[in-house]
């Protein structure tokens, strides 16, 4: 028997994908448009923080997929441009989000008794945890 989810938890799963989309862009642009000094190495981590996000939104729509549903294509607003310091400071905020929407998901999961959908955020949410960390620390922060 197939598990199904509540609206509200499909629906914070499409948010997640929307953003997991949105940052997988995002930092592969800024990959591509990072300028200065220091921007080898920032490149560097904005291309392995994108393939990560990207293989969360793998994870996250094969979880909808199971529970019947099609996972959105469209992403969240992107934020590319400006100076390293001003991107860096948009991907903190963009994974400070994430952490605060996979938290709730991981409630509402466990609320559902869906063990399932719970670990898979719990292990997304340590990632997103580790970017926030390497954001902020590349910030001096």
């Amino acid at each position: 028997m197939v598990q199904k989810a509540s609206a509200a938890l499909t629906d914070m799963l499409q948010q997640a994908i929307a953003r997991e989309i949105q940052v997988s862009v995002q930092y592969m642009w800024q990959h591509i448009m990072a300028k200065g000094l220091e921007s080898a190495e920032i490149a560097d981590v904005f291309e392995d923080v994108a393939i990560s996000e990207m293989k969360h939104a793998e994870k996250i729509a094969e979880r909808l997929f199971y529970f019947d549903v099609i996972p959105t294509t469209k992403p969240d607003p992107i934020k590319v441009g400006g100076s390293l310091k001003e991107m860096l400071e948009a991907d903190a905020t963009a994974e400070e989000e994430a952490i605060d929407l996979y938290k709730a998901i991981i409630k509402q999961a466990a609320s559902e008794g869906d063990s399932t959908t719970r670990l898979l955020f719990e292990q997304i949410l340590a990632d997103e945890e580790g970017h926030h960390d390497t954001f902020t620390t590349l910030l001096g922060k």
